[in-house]
């Protein structure tokens, strides 16, 4: 059983899927996708999590390449503006590519579910040695999602598995999402946002889908999150203050929303690609694998997947 149907716990199933195994994936969403959450503005989907890929391992750049062959994912851009709310736009940086999806980047993670057994949603309770799932017993079960979610669901003799999980820090983020009937900002890509208490990060939308829609995406600094996540629609204004500021936007918008994650990413990555102890409860996702991001998050669950197929044989 995979609990979890993010990119890790699907390409995990993915991966005993092709391997001729049964695997059940649960998840207690209404969707498939995990933090690649996508919200709809009409029929617009929109990036709430996850603002885009990067493909560095040789693996994951043979997904990617698939998947823009088959016009399922874009290559976005490589250069974002740098800001400050004092200054506002202050040139650029350049790194990797980046990529988009056409259908919001939920649709690559539904994609590599095709022919897996999904169940959702489904809010599992516990698990236990065994091990066991909520009373019914499997070969090997998968926990595949943030640390904080999965000591929630470990039952206290699992000392080992407890204990791999103990310490991680995990960050919350406020994304906000504000729609305008035309552009009010330069033309630019995305901004990493620096010296700002509220802000850290702004996705240009329409460029980022191609369609060139009036729509911002701005992520809160996680210790400004923090104090807003019992009520995530009261800071609304001042992120949309700081946003306005930093792009120096004179119109309000006509639409915002607020996405809460409580555990959007860790504060540092593992090396380790997953874990699996004696107990058969794997533990995978973005918080293994190296720097947190989509990438690590595919290679964890797939690595867990493979290493489970060499136990379960």
């Amino acid at each position: 059983m995979v609990v979890g149907a993010g990119i890790a716990g699907i390409a995990c199933a993915r991966a005993l899927t092709d391997a001729g195994l049964a695997p059940t994936v649960y998840d207690r969403g209404r969707r498939l996708g995990g933090r690649m959450a996508v919200r709809t503005a009409g029929a617009r989907p929109i990036d709430l999590g996850a603002s885009y890929f990067t493909a560095h391992d040789p693996l994951f750049v043979e997904v990617t390449q698939d998947w823009v062959r088959r016009g399922l994912a874009r290559p976005w851009t490589d250069t974002f503006h740098l800001a400050t709310p004092e200054q506002g736009l202050q040139g650029t940086t350049t790194g990797p590519v980046r990529y988009a999806a056409a259908g919001g980047l939920r649709s690559l993670v539904e994609e590599l579910a095709t022919g897996v057994e999904v169940t959702y949603p489904r809010d599992v309770a516990e698990v236990d040695v065994g091990p066991i799932v909520d009373g019914e017993p499997a070969s090997a079960v998968v926990l595949a999602m943030p640390d904080p979610q999965a000591l929630d669901l470990l039952s206290e003799h699992l000392v080992a598995e407890r204990a791999v999980l103990a310490d991680t820090v995990w960050e919350p983020v406020l994304a906000l999402v504000a729609g305008w009937s035309e552009r009010a900002w330069p033309q630019l890509d995305g901004v990493f946002v620096n010296e700002s208490p509220v802000l850290t990060f702004v996705a240009d939308e329409g460029s980022r889908r191609g369609d060139g829609a009036a729509i911002l995406v701005a992520h809160a600094d996680p210790v400004y999150s923090a104090g807003h996540l019992d009520e995530p629609d009261e800071a609304a204004p001042a992120i949309l203050a700081e946003l306005e500021l930093v792009l120096g936007i004179e119109t309000p918008p006509d639409w915002v929303q607020v996405k809460r994650w409580g555990v959007a990413h860790p504060a540092v990555g593992r090396e380790e690609p997953f874990h699996l102890g004696e107990a058969m409860v794997g533990l995978a996702g973005d918080g293994w694998h190296g720097r947190p991001r989509v990438e690590a998050a595919y290679l964890s669950g797939r690595a867990l997947g493979h290493e489970l197929v060499i136990r379960l044989r």
